[in-house]
């Protein structure tokens, strides 16, 4: 009788677990709002993360926890504010950390619930698990190739550039590239996933970070002389607090001002605006490889951007900031649950991804996430939303974004805001407004009020600030001539 009642649990949860939905979680690497469906640039050609949006739904107002990659993904993956993690910078590793050690994870909760889970690419950020703690993540990992090198470099950069600033056509073929190979190895997994248990397969395009490279094929699409380039101000840091700088000080991504010294800006803005159609065509094969398998009915498909990039907006290059360039993202949902072409513009968060797919695959709701589940919103794109989102950058620095503003406030006190509805460049900083004192009132309601320190071990892109003194220290990885900001 023991053994028959056994068979029958068994059965039964083997039934459960096969009428769960598949998840197929995608995510590119430095992904702004150039995007077709998001307006960001008028030149912006992403046909497939168009057509997904049409028959899913589209966040056009969701953004990053920190405008960095590793912050990012470690806060999205589990489930828990940078402010919480003391993950501020591209080290500690997500089982580095102490406050994220033992924290089960977005993809570990999958796996632990019986589905088929597999990653390649990048998804955490690279090098943030290491091999003795993989399995408990994904039951299996594909490759994650790196990006490569031609034997000469295309941008001619003052100076001795980084390896990754660098934008050309590179490799020659298509099938040569990271993100084709990455796009290889998401459609093997969805082509072999078991039949009897749904699947969780997570891929992570690189493009379009730097080193903007695709085959030439793709730079064609978009010829030198006829490339647009983004709206600047040359005035525009003039309202904007001397902190500010301090955000993307001693970074390797160009300023601005150098790009223009040496013609090399329009070039940057052509490599990016050809590795992300790239990357979209990758991503539109796996799109096709899913529908293929017949299970694309019952797959919920994710596309998300860690944060986004600036491409001469506020005079810089790069992330690093706390403006609507770095921090708003690309966010579509489709699949079993979501409503069909909508379009979202309630502020979500990137940290909201966690919630939600519970709440879509029918697991257990957790009670200790900090972001909130968007399945009201996928269900009716103007349910209400319960709060803005909130973007941080190092202790002290952080950004609330609701549907009309963006209020920021930086670890010396130092304030911006922006009426993003009359003015999307946000060129106009009206902090100082006194008629505007209640809005920014409402709005740093929302700010944190405990913070953790930096975790042991951080590194690379991590600032200090020392509100006794003043002082200000930054660890980056190297400075170009010119930079604005002296040593403090």
């Amino acid at each position: 009788m023991h053994r028959l009642l056994s068979l029958v649990v068994l059965v039964l949860t083997a039934s459960s677990a096969a009428a769960r939905p598949n998840v197929l979680f995608i995510a590119v690497d430095d992904l702004n709002d150039w995007v077709s469906h998001l307006g960001g640039h008028p030149q912006a050609f992403t046909p497939n993360l168009d057509r997904l949006a049409a028959r899913g739904t589209a966040f056009t107002n969701a953004h990053c926890q920190a405008p960095l990659c590793n912050p990012s993904r470690t806060s999205l993956l589990t489930g828990l504010r940078p402010t919480a993690t003391g993950v501020y910078g591209l080290a500690p590793g997500v089982r580095a950390a102490p406050a994220t050690r033992d924290r089960v994870t977005l993809p570990q909760t999958f796996t632990r619930a019986g589905y088929f889970t597999f990653t390649c690419g990048k998804v955490y950020h690279d090098g943030a698990v290491a091999a003795k703690d993989r399995a408990a993540e994904f039951g299996e990992w594909g490759p994650a190739p790196g990006m490569g090198r031609p034997a000469k470099r295309f941008a001619q950069l003052p100076g001795t550039p980084h390896p990754l600033m660098d934008w050309g056509p590179f490799p020659d073929r298509d099938a040569d590239s990271a993100d084709h190979q990455i796009a290889d190895a998401a459609i093997d997994a969805l082509n072999r996933a078991p039949r009897d248990r749904p699947f969780f397969v997570a891929c992570g395009f690189r493009l379009p970070h730097v080193p903007c490279f695709a085959p030439p094929a793709w730079f064609d699409k978009f010829p030198a002389d006829r490339v647009q380039l983004p709206p600047v101000r040359d005035d525009d840091r003039a309202d904007t607090p001397r902190f500010s700088w301090y955000l993307h000080w001693k970074l390797p991504e160009p300023r601005l001002k150098t790009l223009r010294d040496v013609n090399e800006w329009r070039p940057l803005v052509r490599g990016y605006l050809a590795g992300t159609a790239f990357m979209d065509h990758q991503l539109g094969r796996v799109l096709d490889a899913l529908e293929k398998t017949g299970r694309a009915g019952d797959t919920v498909v994710v596309v998300w951007s860690d944060h986004g990039y600036h491409l001469g907006e506020k005079e810089i290059t790069g992330k690093n900031s706390l403006w609507e360039r770095s921090t708003r993202v690309p966010l579509v949902f489709a699949g079993p649950g979501v409503a069909r072409g909508a379009r979202c513009g309630r502020p979500a968060e990137l940290l909201d991804l966690y919630p939600t797919l519970l709440e879509l695959a029918g697991l257990p709701a957790r009670t200790d996430l900090d972001g909130l589940s968007l399945a009201p919103q996928l269900r009716d794109a103007t349910a209400p939303r319960e709060r803005p989102a909130l973007t941080t950058h190092n202790p002290g620095n952080h950004a609330v974004r609701s549907e009309r503003w963006r209020f920021i406030r930086y670890a010396d006190g130092s304030e911006e805001l922006y009426d993003v509805r009359a003015d999307p460049n946000e060129w106009t900083s009206r902090a100082a407004d006194p008629a505007l004192a209640g809005v920014k009132r409402e709005l740093a309601k929302w700010l944190p009020t405990r913070e953790e320190p930096h975790a042991p071990g951080s590194a690379h892109r991590v600032l200090t600030y020392d509100p006794r003194t003043g002082a200000v220290t930054w660890e980056g990885m190297g400075v170009y001539p010119g930079d604005p900001i002296p040593t403090p």
